[in-house]
Order: C-alpha cells, then sequence, then structure tokens
C-alpha cells in the first residue's frame, strides 16, 4: 500500500512538471512573437544575467557584500583610503571579474542586435560583458569597471593602460589618483547614460527584463517608465521580482542562459 501511495505521489508530480513545461514553451512563444515583431525592442539587464559568467550579485547572502565591506566603494572612504580601497577593487574587479566571459543569455543579446531586432541595452552592470558579445549599443547605467578615470585631469584609461603591482595607480600626467570608471556610493547617475536609458525606455514598444530584481534605485524606475507608455514587458528571471506582479506581462521563469537560448530558438524559428 506504501508502495503504491509512492508511485501515485511520483506519476502526480511528473504530470505537474509537464503541465508547467508545456506553459513555459507557451510562454516563450508568446514571447518570442512579441520580439519578434516588435519596432523598437530594448533589453535591460541587472546582476541575474552575469551569474553563469561567474560574476555574483553584490547583494544576498552569496553576494560580494557578504565577503567584502561596502565602504570601499564609498567615495569619501575611497580619496582618504585610496590604497586600501584599491587592495579590493582590483581582488573584485581586476583579478575576479577581469576574467569572466560573455555567456549564452549575453551572446543571445547581440544576435538579437544583429538580426535588427535589439535597438539597445540599458545595464546596470559594470562588467562588460555586453560589449564583449557583441552589443554594441550599450547605456551603463553605472559606468564600466574596464574603464577608469583620472580624479583631477580626468584623463581616461582603459585596463590595458595600468599596472596594478602599485597601488594605488596614478596618473601618468597629474600624478593624481585615478579610480574605476563606474559609479561609487556618493556618486550620481552619469548624465549621458541617464538620459539615453530615460529616451530608450520611453521609446521602447517591447522591454526585455534579464536578471534584475528591481531593487536598486534609481536603475529600477526604468521598467515602470517603459510601462506607463504602454510597453510590453518580458521578464527573465528564476525567481519573482519586485517587476513581476506590478510591470510584467511575460514572465520567463528560470536561468538567464538557458532561457534566452530557447527564446532566440524560437525567434530564429520565425524568419
Amino acid at each position: 500500500m506504501k508502495r503504491a501511495s509512492c508511485n501515485i505521489a511520483y506519476f502526480c508530480q511528473l504530470q505537474q512538471n509537464t503541465v508547467i513545461m508545456h506553459q513555459q514553451k507557451s510562454q516563450i512563444h508568446l514571447a518570442a512573437e512579441l520580439i519578434y515583431n516588435s519596432k523598437h525592442l530594448v533589453a535591460f539587464t541587472g546582476a541575474g544575467i552575469s551569474v553563469e559568467s561567474g560574476i555574483p550579485p553584490f547583494r544576498g547572502s552569496e553576494g560580494l557584500w557578504s565577503k567584502y565591506d561596502p565602504q570601499v566603494l564609498e567615495l569619501d572612504y575611497f580619496h582618504q583610503n585610496p590604497k586600501e580601497s584599491w587592495e579590493v577593487i582590483k581582488e573584485i574587479f581586476y583579478d575576479f571579474f577581469g576574467k569572466a566571459k560573455p555567456n549564452a543569455a549575453h551572446l543571445a543579446l547581440a544576435k538579437l542586435e544583429e538580426m535588427g531586432l535589439l535597438k539597445c541595452v540599458i545595464t546596470q552592470n559594470i562588467d562588460n560583458l555586453h560589449q564583449a558579445a557583441g552589443n554594441t549599443v550599450v547605456h551603463e547605467f553605472h559606468g564600466n569597471s574596464q574603464k577608469l578615470i583620472c580624479t583631477s585631469c580626468a584623463k581616461h584609461y582603459v585596463v590595458a593602460d595600468l599596472n596594478f603591482d602599485a597601488l594605488p595607480p596614478l596618473c601618468v600626467d597629474c600624478k593624481s589618483l585615478i579610480k574605476p570608471d563606474f559609479i561609487f556610493f556618493g556618486e550620481g547617475i552619469p548624465q549621458v547614460a541617464h538620459n539615453a536609458s530615460l529616451k530608450a525606455a520611453e521609446e521602447a514598444d517591447v522591454l526585455l527584463i534579464i536578471g534584475s530584481t528591481g531593487e536598486v534605485v534609481p536603475a529600477n524606475q526604468i521598467p515602470i517608465l517603459a510601462k506607463q507608455t504602454g510597453t510590453k514587458v518580458i521578464e527573465v528571471n528564476p525567481e519573482s521580482s519586485r517587476y513581476t506582479d506590478f510591470v510584467t506581462d511575460i514572465h520567463l521563469k528560470g536561468k538567464a542562459g538557458k532561457v534566452m537560448t530557447e527564446l532566440l530558438k524560437e525567434i530564429e524559428g520565425m524568419e
């Protein structure tokens, strides 16, 4: 009797999994149709898209701030303790992040741009992986860790220009402190990226959210702005986010790489 009960439970679970799988396939087809027929598709990405590239999010139990003290990215602390800040910055962003490669989700977005469907990417990430994958129009809401700037004369550098053996790195022209060209706590959003992101959100007829939980202010307002203009919103996230019940029309549950691979395959089948 006990064995029969176990078998019934097993087959009920199997049936439930099959229903869920068919529902997901149907949702992917609907999302693919929206994207294929869109006039102005925009992607909005957060930390979740880069997890499969080996880059953990900053927040959460497995996030970077559970290992490192976030004060190293506070602007005042950085200027007062440049060597201490740079030792952690080097470890996180250049020894660790610097080895990351684009994953299937990044590559899928690059392919959507190549197909003429995706107009731009708005990203909260600073890892440069969208550009590495092949996207050419990327609005970096929080800057880019692969670019650096002198805090005095504003001379720009790329990572290859600098030697991180001696910390902190100093400008070759004025000998002032160099900082990564991404947003520290206490800094404002770059005006050019901010304006371009708002414009893209207003113009979008379909917005594809990937890997953003909607917790980071003010970037989290972009999907809300898009929705207010009548944009259809597709969300790719393993779990529900702050957007799911509020602005999302289609929620594709799963890891970014897997879902985007399936979605791209469906879209390519429509060509």
